[in-house]
């Protein structure tokens, strides 16, 4: 008899899968079928598919090492590394597509290898479970991501460096509160993110290490009594070291953890800077133009040009916190060891890969051409508020005035201003010494804007002088991270 299930996949679509009555990857413990639905509710194929490759690439190393310690023969080896490969090939060929009936992407590698080569491929799972296996295959699959992540992100700071260069000597105002602050340099407040992203290379490098550790061998969740040579896989499969303990090796997820943690960083960083390109698109801003490849229309209001690249990345942020939210609660009130529970850990970590993957290349697409800086207005935007206030206490403690009495004086002077309508700049030289008798027709040269972003000159600061160190700093990083 054949049922047909319909059964939701990773990328939002639905397809129709036959569940049958099949032998299952289990023992003939059992005398009856499973019910169809519970079939599908059980199998994790439609997903775990993703791991095909390096379900393949871990089992040829697992068969080299049953060869490599006598317990299957070269010529058994062999065959089931060919056999192996050749799957590999119908897969990206797609002439392999297992469906519901399979369960997982581990029993339907290990039944086509046996259809293809015989009883021989029934030997491959010889001193491995499932629990080990598929901990290897997540392992295998996130480093390579991570490898992925980190060139994305070397993109991604690549752009902002080379944004950033055009426009050391271009003024934006700084924000604290989202209230007019200090002016800066453009390049100063690229470069901020830039930063961040090298802490989100760090993270990544660091949680690499304890990803690339091998639980390959530690078999269901107490080891194996073949003569095994765990370490012989480990260096086949280029991981860095071995799990000590068989229980932990087969049912932690920290790493998986530790990585979307870090990609729910990466996607705060990106967010932040969504959000601001939202402010500076806006009318009230009018700091940059969006370029119509990287902007949308409105169905009924025609003169609008809306920024969906960063609302959908800003959109996106929650949907990776959500995936970090759901392992974090998933692992919580495990037992040990294996549990099947953990099946619901790939969703999370291949649409976490996916998203940070996709929001990072478009985020680098709408700064490096999607938009543009205008520098005449930004220019023009430090001169029309009170961002040079703090300059001007400064400029009295500079000359022997107390801060905090300079700061008060300085209170006065912005109150006075506000009252007749005008800006510290439109302040006569008689009613600054009204004011304090320490002003004096310097006054202006230190307030202007230039002058108030080239003052800050210590490091890290806004300074001219700081911020082409500071560049200077993150092309030698990006070069070095090149090498």
């Amino acid at each position: 008899m054949q049922l047909l299930f319909i059964f939701h996949t990773i990328d939002g679509t639905f397809t129709l899968a036959a569940s049958t009555s099949n032998p299952q990857p289990w023992s003939q413990r059992f005398e009856g079928a499973l019910h169809p639905a519970i079939a599908t509710f059980n199998a994790s194929i439609s997903f775990d598919i993703a791991l095909i490759e390096y379900d393949i690439t871990g089992s040829q190393a697992h068969a080299q090492m049953l060869a490599q310690t006598g317990i299957i023969s070269e010529t058994e080896a062999e065959q089931i590394t060919t056999g192996l490969e050749q799957i590999r090939q119908d897969y990206r060929q797609g002439n392999f597509q297992p469906g519901v009936d399979a369960e997982d992407v581990h029993f339907a590698v290990e039944r086509r290898l046996t259809e293809l080569i015989g009883d021989t491929g029934k030997k491959l799972h010889t001193a491995r479970s499932r629990n080990d296996q598929v901990g290897t295959d997540i392992r295998l699959y996130l480093r390579d991501q991570i490898q992925q992540i980190q060139g994305l992100l070397h993109q991604w700071q690549t752009t902002l460096v080379e944004l950033a260069s055009k426009h050391v000597e271009t003024m934006i105002p700084g924000y604290t509160h989202l209230q007019r602050a200090q002016p800066l340099s453009l390049a100063h407040h690229l470069l901020a993110y830039f930063e961040m992203a090298q802490r989100d290379q760090q993270r990544l490098s660091e949680i690499c290490d304890r990803v690339n550790v091998s639980p390959l061998g530690l078999g269901a969740l107490a080891g194996t009594p073949f003569p095994i040579d765990r370490q012989f896989t480990a260096d086949q499969l280029g991981f860095g070291g071995l799990y000590a303990n068989s229980l932990d090796g087969v049912s932690d997820r920290d790493f998986a953890i530790e990585f979307l943690c870090a990609a729910s960083l990466i996607m705060v960083h990106l967010s932040r800077l969504a959000e601001e390109v939202i402010f500076w698109a806006s009318e009230e801003f009018k700091f940059i133009t969006l370029k119509d490849s990287c902007a949308t229309g409105s169905s009924i209001m025609p003169q609008k040009k809306n920024p969906d690249v960063p609302e959908l990345v800003r959109g996106k942020t929650g949907r990776v916190f959500g995936h970090l939210q759901g392992l974090l609660v998933l692992m919580k009130g495990l037992p040990l060891a294996y549990n099947k529970d953990l099946q619901e850990d790939k969703e999370a970590i291949f649409d976490g890969v996916n998203t940070v993957k996709a929001c990072l290349e478009a985020m680098n697409i709408l700064m490096s051409e999607g938009l543009e800086f205008r520098t005449a207005r930004l220019n023009t935007a430090v001169t029309e508020d009170f961002s040079n206030a703090t300059d001007v206490a400064d400029y009295l403690a500079a000359k022997g005035v107390p801060f905090r009495e300079a700061y008060n004086i300085v209170g006065q002077v912005v109150k006075v201003c506000l009252a007749d309508g005008k800006l510290l700049k439109d302040l006569t030289l008689v009613e600054w010494q009204e004011l304090h008798p320490q002003f004096s027709d310097d006054i202006w040269d230190a307030i202007a804007p230039q002058q108030v972003v080239a003052a800050r000159n210590s490091i890290g600061g806004t300074g001219f002088d700081q911020v082409r160190k500071a560049l200077a700093r993150a092309t030698s990083i990006l070069s070095s991270d090149n090498a």
